[in-house]
């Protein structure tokens, strides 16, 4: 009973969490980032600024916060250890990207996105989640990283590989959502590393909702 009450308590809290969060998302968007208070978020999701503040404790974090990096790196866990790092790290990227624009949170996904281009709060913030998400590929990638020189190795790679994920993600905001993500993604992979790192089709524009193309490898 006790882990029962335990996981109840965590899947309130997550609920509680993506509602603040929409509801900020919404207001940044209609309102602008600046223009908007963390009481008016609090207000709009029926919660105390108090309780905003303790699931998300800047207000940066309202757009920012995510859980993108355990995506990736349960991805990257997941991956055959005997493929090229570079592989296993941007084949987790592409399958986090198409996980979290799946159904109803593609828009939600551009949204924030367009938040963080277009505010330059958000811009320098972002690079802390650059590094943390850095931080988690190491982890995820384990022996491979067990020594400083290994480390470094993975590290250099995880960055590469984000700075790729950054140009994508950008190009796909611009082009507002009307390309698909993972596909752009495995394409900018490709220009950095020159192979098919995500074994994704070319990106193509789509007039209705996002759709994936090709396998993943």
């Amino acid at each position: 009973m006790p882990d029962q009450r335990s996981r109840l308590r965590d899947q309130r809290r997550a609920d509680t969490q993506r509602a603040i969060q929409a509801q900020a998302v919404r207001l940044f968007s209609e309102r602008g980032y600046d223009a908007t208070t963390v009481h008016d978020v609090a207000e709009a999701a029926g919660v105390s600024p108090m309780t905003v503040y303790r699931h998300f404790p800047t207000k940066e974090d309202l757009v920012l916060l995510d859980d993108r990096g355990q995506l990736v790196a349960e991805r990257i866990a997941a991956a055959p250890a005997a493929q090229p790092l570079v592989r296993r790290i941007g084949g987790a990227l592409i399958e986090s990207a198409a996980a979290l624009t799946g159904g109803s949170h593609r828009d939600f996904l551009l949204a924030r996105l367009r938040l963080m281009i277009s505010t330059p709060a958000l811009r320098a913030k972002h690079l802390d989640n650059q590094y943390a998400l850095q931080q988690a590929i190491v982890a995820a990638v384990g022996d491979d990283a067990a020594d400083p020189d290994s480390a470094f190795r993975v590290q250099a790679a995880a960055s590469a590989c984000l700075a790729a994920l950054h140009t994508a993600v950008v190009r796909w905001a611009e082009d507002d959502g009307r390309t698909d993500l993972p596909a752009l993604i495995s394409t900018a992979l490709t220009a950095a590393f020159g192979d098919d790192v995500g074994g994704r089709a070319p990106t193509h524009r789509t007039d209705g909702p996002t759709t994936r193309s090709g396998q993943g490898p």
